[in-house]
């Protein structure tokens, strides 16, 4: 067997496999004495079937399976064996005077076109100027943080005094009928309600306002709620059951809790930041700041990354690619594609191609190099990420531990995170070798910059969308008219 690139110009070429008979009839031979023992076939006890009825049944696709094998195999290990920069995947040549008979012929000939990625050069260093985003964190932004966390860690003590609306009271709700206490009526030995929650009836609220530990006041929970649900949470009862009170209770105060606001001390310092991380308000208010400018660093990266693609762009403008083999290629690979579509939207897939290619240029001729251990990390601050948008910055080790596990078990989240640290390191190797026009923003001006870049790719996908079911639309109005005809 023998396998040859003949390269056509620079970024096009052919592949030939030339093969005989015996380069595939060991494996045929071995396929079909398979089929002969586990075949069941009437008349033929199991495994004694003979090998020419066998032939009959089997043997042409038995042989064009093997064939085929044998060929996928061969040129995935010529293009691995010889590194071969393949753009898209081989693409059999199908030529009507050489057609091959596999049932027949000693000697066979397969042909692949091929499209090859172009050398080139990508040189970046000080000349090159990209534009990064340094965000500022306002002081109203820091000082709502620290408010958040007030709230997070405050709690409810119990006071001696007289119920506030946005107190917190606890007791006994009895239902009642005609005064007295319901027989087999519903009874709540822990009941809590708020008074600033009653919002139908001014009444029923004024009287829990101002009012003690020991005292006791009516309340009809269909008409101091909005709907069953919020009922239903009062009376520990379902929904269903909730839909169908209507009755006064007999709410008995037992105890007036009050919200306490979480003083910014040790306690709130371990809690958010770890155990010892600080020590001193100042040292706290300047690490939370710290952490919530990281925050917009991955935005940042987004868009200095973007400049990156722009400038690779230009520097490859005039870079030779296969383009009509890229063409024939996605058309014959996605069953959608017209013409019409492919010619709109190359423009697009090329520069994807173009900048997938440069920063694999930039990784290998860099040695940058991507540890599974890289992978964790970014999993652990994605974790952590997503826990803070709840409040929840300083999980349990064991808890966040887990939860990375179970994100690394997920195949698809593995690329996605793999390809993050290949784009960051190559986003940190950039800001090493070129000079940087840092620009400073407010955190508010950097939100405002990113609502409106997501409000355009939101656009862009939507005319997308339109423009594929359109698509869609013609060709298949296109294929009933061809069927009527």
């Amino acid at each position: 067997m023998n396998v040859t690139l003949n390269k056509t110009d620079n970024v096009n070429g052919v592949i030939s496999i030339e093969m005989e008979r015996a380069d595939f009839q060991g494996n045929v031979d071995k396929a079909l004495n398979q089929y002969r023992r586990q075949a069941n076939i009437p008349g033929f006890r199991p495994g004694k079937v003979p090998m020419g009825v066998v032939k009959k049944l089997y043997g042409s696709a038995v042989l064009a399976e093997e064939v085929n094998k044998l060929i996928n195999s061969t040129l995935s290990n010529y293009i691995q064996e010889n590194k071969l920069p393949i753009l898209g995947e081989p693409l059999p040549i199908e030529d009507s005077e050489k057609k091959v008979d596999l049932e027949k012929d000693e000697n066979f000939t397969f042909e692949f076109e091929v499209g090859l990625a172009p050398e080139f050069e990508l040189k970046f260093d000080k000349e090159d100027t990209l534009p990064l985003y340094q965000v500022t964190l306002e002081d109203e932004l820091l000082d709502q943080q620290i408010e958040g966390y007030k709230q997070n860690f405050g709690t409810y003590d119990k006071v001696e005094e007289s119920a506030l609306e946005t107190d917190l009271i606890k007791g006994k709700a009895v239902e009642l009928e005609n005064g007295e206490p319901k027989e087999d009526g519903i009874v709540v030995d822990n009941a809590i309600l708020m008074p600033s929650y009653i919002k139908n009836d001014e009444e029923t609220k004024n009287r829990f306002v101002g009012a003690n530990a020991g005292d006791e006041v009516i309340i009809n929970p269909k008409l101091a709620y909005d709907n069953e649900a919020e009922i239903a949470s009062f009376l520990n009862i379902e929904k269903e059951v909730a839909a169908e009170v209507d009755a006064d209770f007999k709410f008995s105060i037992a105890e007036i809790t009050r919200f306490k606001e979480a003083e910014v001390n040790q306690e709130m310092f371990d809690k958010v930041l770890g155990e010892g991380v600080v020590t001193d308000e100042e040292s706290f208010k300047a690490k939370v700041r710290e952490e919530l400018s990281k925050q917009y660093a991955p935005d940042a990266d987004y868009f200095f990354m973007k400049e990156v693609r722009k400038t690779i762009l230009e520097k490859m403008e005039n870079t030779e690619f296969p383009e009509e083999f890229l063409k024939k290629w996605l058309k014959l690979t996605n069953e959608n594609a017209t013409d019409e579509l492919i010619e709109q939207d190359f423009p697009k897939i090329l520069n994807d191609i173009k900048y997938q290619i440069a920063k694999d240029k930039i990784v290998t001729e860099n040695e940058i190099k991507t540890e599974a251990s890289d992978v964790q990390e970014l999993a652990t601050q994605v974790a952590q990420s997503q826990f803070a948008q709840y409040g929840m910055s300083n999980l349990p080790v064991e808890m966040l531990q887990d939860y990375v596990k179970r994100m690394l078990e997920n195949e698809e989240t593995v690329k996605g995170l793999f390809a993050r640290v290949v784009e960051n390191k190559i986003a940190e190797w950039m800001k090493e070798n070129i000079t940087l026009e840092i620009k400073e923003v407010t955190s508010k001006e950097f939100s405002e910059i990113t609502a409106a870049e997501n409000k355009q790719i939101q656009e862009a996908q939507e005319k997308a969308e339109e423009e594929n079911e359109k698509n869609e639309n013609e060709n298949e109005a296109e294929e009933e008219k061809e069927s009527e005809e």
